[in-house]
């Protein structure tokens, strides 16, 4: 029997090929046959109420530098099932799609009509290849308000860095739900003294991309978050360049928009997203809303796309006070046409809870302790504007707004001013920042300005500087929040432990201590 204990424990599929179906030993002698084809895992994600999207993508070689994983250079059926048990004694749906070379053997399998609020178990067969198992959920029906939402949420994972263990802390705590908020790969070439080898060098175009993908695949902590829950993704701008905005780039050369088309393809096939998320060429539209019943909405919003170029400079980094760019009124984070999105989303909801799950700080935050100020012109500080707008309409229409936060590589909780310009202004809504998977190494519980910045910041409440994850659990009369962190990740298994517990309560956009 296939339990979650031992999904945990790294266990995969049985001895199934007849359930399965068979692959005709006629065919199978005309052609090379694949061998261990499911070492990326399988995958599973945006829930709606109904349906769910089931993924994997063949690779018997993931480090293959064409991108291809070893894979022969021909269609493959690949057959699924889906299962209200563990052991697959009540398969409920079952088909045969086909992985094709030109999306580097990946299947997205687009379901609709099953239970609302349910669990399902999973599996693929390739040939006579069994898949590993994986559990998904649906979301509660419209209108359902008893069922609360198991989140977690994490964001930047640099295989150099550190190994993923953060991944494996989180499927232990089997959430509903996992959000990762960017950085899932990092495009970056080789460092001096990494604490891993990635394989390829900076990734600069499809087959590299593809190549980055599957090795974060094939780790075992990913492959083990990724089969316990369905996930939602947004990206950042390691996911395709450091510091791009907009059609503007870090370094002009491959030309950008080329390499982000290639980019954007490479993450469309290695993510369980949805037909409506495919790219069209260097487009991708990846802002879209799940719901959780009449609990919560989770509105995932693209940060990098649409943007305005860096305030003053052009380029990221900080800017002083003078910097008068970042509070021209037109300026926008989200594109025009993503806040009307936003905006009409937050105006019809009923949800007792909207999340904005999303890349970089939104906050105002001074981050240059002690003399002057510096502000982010990469976070919303750069956008003071395109910020006014949405605190404006989340005080207008009163949502339970939390902003879902990641890049910084720390955690951090604080309350979101309806103006950061009047001193006396109200929060509006509460922001909660994830750490790192990986990126910047172990970090520290706390850095030596910590407690200066702090205080030079008053609606910041909370800080830890070491990797790790938030876990939340989100009812229709609060939102527990734990602040999940590990000691080390250049060296695997550590645990993980809370460093910082919070509630927020309905109509109270404060953070209480838990």
């Amino acid at each position: 029997m296939i339990t979650r204990r031992s999904l945990l424990a790294g266990g995969a599929g049985l001895g199934l090929s007849a359930a399965l179906g068979a692959t005709p030993a006629r065919a199978a002698a005309r052609r090379t046959p694949l061998s261990d084809p499911f070492q990326l895992g399988v995958a599973s994600g945006e829930p709606t109420h109904d349906g769910v999207v089931l993924w994997t993508r063949l690779a018997m070689d993931p480090t293959a530098p064409d991108g291809f994983g070893g894979v022969p250079d021909r269609p493959v059926p690949v057959h699924w099932q889906l299962a209200k048990d563990e052991n697959f004694r009540h398969v409920v749906r079952g088909g045969i799609t086909m992985a094709r070379r030109e999306a580097a053997h990946s299947v997205h399998v687009e379901l609709d009509g099953l239970d609302p609020g349910a669990e399902y178990f999973y599996r693929f067969k390739a040939e006579s290849e069994i898949s590993p198992v994986g559990r998904t959920l649906t979301a509660p029906a419209p209108g359902a308000r008893s069922r609360a939402l198991n989140l977690s949420f994490t964001s930047c994972a640099d295989y150099q860095a550190g190994w993923f263990t953060p991944y494996r802390r989180m499927a232990e705590d089997q959430p509903d739900l996992i959000a990762f908020l960017g950085d899932y790969i990092y495009e970056y070439g080789d460092y001096k003294y990494p604490v891993r080898d990635q394989a390829g060098g900076e990734c600069l175009d499809l087959a590299g991309y593809r190549l980055r993908h599957a090795q974060h695949k094939a780790d075992p902590e990913s492959q083990l978050a990724h089969a316990i829950a369905p996930w939602v993704v947004v990206w950042d701008d390691h996911d395709i360049e450091n510091g791009w905005a907009g059609d503007v780039p870090e370094q002009p050369d491959p030309p950008f928009l080329k390499r982000r088309a290639e980019a954007f393809q490479a993450y469309y096939e290695n993510m369980p997203l949805r037909r409506a998320q495919k790219p069209d060429g260097a487009a991708l539209r990846l802002y879209r809303s799940i719901r959780w019943g009449e609990v919560a909405n989770l509105h995932l919003l693209d940060t990098r796309q649409y943007r305005d170029l860096y305030a003053c400079t052009g380029r990221s980094g900080t800017v002083g006070p003078d910097c008068v760019q970042r509070f021209e009124p037109n300026r926008t984070m989200l594109g025009r046409e993503q806040e009307a999105w936003l905006d009409d989303r937050l105006r019809s909801s009923r949800a007792t809870w909207d999340l904005l799950g999303q890349q970089v700080f939104f906050m105002e935050m001074d981050w240059t302790g002690g003399a002057g100020k510096g502000y982010s012109n990469e976070g919303w500080d750069g956008y003071v504007a395109s910020r006014d707008r949405l605190t404006a309409a989340v005080d207008a229409y009163r949502r339970n707004a939390v902003v879902l936060t990641g890049d910084v590589h720390s955690h951090w909780a604080g309350e979101v001013k309806r103006d950061f310009r009047d001193p006396e202004s109200k929060s509006v809504a509460v922001e909660l920042v994830t750490t790192s998977v990986t990126s910047a190494g172990n970090g520290l519980d706390e850095y030596p300005d910590t407690q200066t910045l702090l205080a030079e910041n008053p609606h910041v409440k909370f800080f830890n500087g070491r990797r790790g994850y938030v876990r939340t659990r989100i009812d229709q009369r609060e939102m527990k929040v734990d602040f999940r962190s590990l000691s080390r990740v250049t060296e695997p298994y550590a645990p993980a432990y809370t460093s910082g517990s919070f509630v927020i309560e309905p109509g109270d956009p404060t953070l209480h201590p838990a």
